[in-house]
C-alpha cells in the first residue's frame, strides 16, 4: 500500500528526537536538527530521503519504479521516492535506516541499548 507524507511523519515521530520541520522551504523530518528527508515541490521527485551510498545504488538500479535519482543528487547519499508508488513498510524501513545514519551517536547508543 502506498504511503503519504503524513504516514512518514507519523512513523518518523516514533523515533527518538525526530521532529517535523522545514528544509529549503519544504516540509521535512529531522533528528536532532539534522535532515532525514523532505518533500520536494519541484517536478523531479516528491520525497528526498537520506540513505547509504550502497542502498541508493541498489534502490535506483533495482526494478521498483518508486526509487530514482537525478543528476542534481549525483554524489549525494539521498534517494528520490515516489510516495504514490512506494510500499509503506519499505518506506518505514528506509526512514529507520536514515535515522540511524543521521542521529547523533548518543541517540543511536541509547536506542540500541
Amino acid at each position: 500500500m502506498p504511503a503519504t507524507w503524513d504516514d512518514l511523519v507519523a512513523f518518523a515521530s516514533t523515533l527518538p528526537e525526530v521532529a517535523e520541520s522545514t528544509s529549503y522551504g519544504t516540509p521535512a523530518v529531522k533528528v536532532a536538527g539534522k535532515l532525514i528527508g523532505r518533500l520536494r515541490t519541484e517536478s523531479d521527485g516528491p520525497l528526498v530521503l537520506r540513505c547509504s551510498a550502497s542502498d541508493k545504488a541498489a534502490l535506483v538500479e533495482g526494478d521498483d519504479p518508486a526509487f530514482f535519482t537525478t543528476s542534481h543528487y549525483d554524489g549525494y547519499d539521498y534517494v528520490l521516492i515516489d510516495l504514490d508508488q512506494v510500499d509503506a513498510d519499505e518506506l518505514f524501513e528506509l526512514v529507520d535506516d536514515a535515522w540511524h545514519l543521521v542521529a547523533p551517536a548518543r541517540l543511536r547508543a541509547e536506542r540500541d541499548a
